[in-house]
């Protein structure tokens, strides 16, 4: 690099993304999944052409997206291996912007509206016997969401309350079937966490959720998508009824 690239402010980031998608591309030319091992740094750096340290800062990078986990050794145990948690890294994000205040609530509440809405249709669709593609896991996910209702039912306190409140969405997410919706619901879930537990304790009580979750997994089981996804946005306009304005 010469020293006029050394001092241009954009030289960096562009050299340091051209890393990260060369990576990207080695993934995909060896076929690469869950599990495998990438090379070591210094065998990438030869074959990218590129200085180790922009290896091993693109590598810091795909870790913390959850893309690498890092993991010491010589010879064939060198390299980071390929895993998957995105939603790990999606949840530390929207929990930092939410902590910034770059994020309104309105803007994460919207936002899950659309994703809820979609998956419970979706799920309602692949309940009925005339599915395309019926589903042996969106059964199992109905009934997941019914342990939740009746473990809520249950709950001490509001924090134990929203730990099922949790499972009962995450639930209604997978049963849509969608990895990647579900990995969402995930992340939005987990940084709303103590959002949701204030807004337990700021109602009072749970009976108008309780049967909110009651209408949306009824008529998931219906295969009534219309009504789940309606259902879906009374109960979170009942949840969060400051998402309704400007915030």
């Amino acid at each position: 690099m010469t020293t006029e690239e050394r001092r241009r402010p954009d030289a960096r980031p562009r050299a340091f993304e051209e890393v990260l998608a060369r990576i990207e591309e080695r993934i995909t030319a060896d076929g690469l999944t869950v599990g495998d091992r990438l090379p070591g740094e210094r065998q990438l750096a030869e074959q990218l052409g590129v200085g180790r340290s922009s290896v091993r800062e693109a590598l810091r990078v795909l870790e913390t997206l959850g893309v690498v986990a890092s993991q010491a050794g010589r010879g064939p145990d060198a390299g980071a291996v390929l895993t998957s948690r995105p939603g790990n890294a999606l949840t530390d994000l929207l929990r930092l912007h939410l902590g910034l205040a770059t994020l309104s609530m309105r803007e994460v509440i919207d936002t899950r509206v659309m994703i809820e809405q979609w998956a419970a249709a979706r799920a309602a669709a692949a309940s009925t016997p005339a599915a395309s593609t019926p589903a042996a896991s969106a059964h199992t996910a109905t009934a997941r969401m019914a342990e939740a209702i009746a473990a809520m039912d249950a709950a001490g306190d509001p924090a134990e309350f929203v730990e099922h409140d949790i499972a009962f969405h995450l639930a209604l997410a997978e049963a849509a079937g969608n990895r990647l919706i579900t990995a969402v619901m995930r992340a939005l879930r987990d940084a709303l966490r103590r959002y949701a537990v204030d807004a337990v304790v700021r109602l009072g009580e749970t009976g108008g959720l309780q049967g909110d979750h009651r209408r949306i997994h009824r008529a998931i089981e219906d295969g009534d998508a219309g009504a789940a996804a309606a259902a879906v946005a009374e109960h979170l306009a009942r949840a969060y009824p400051e998402s309704g304005r400007d915030s």
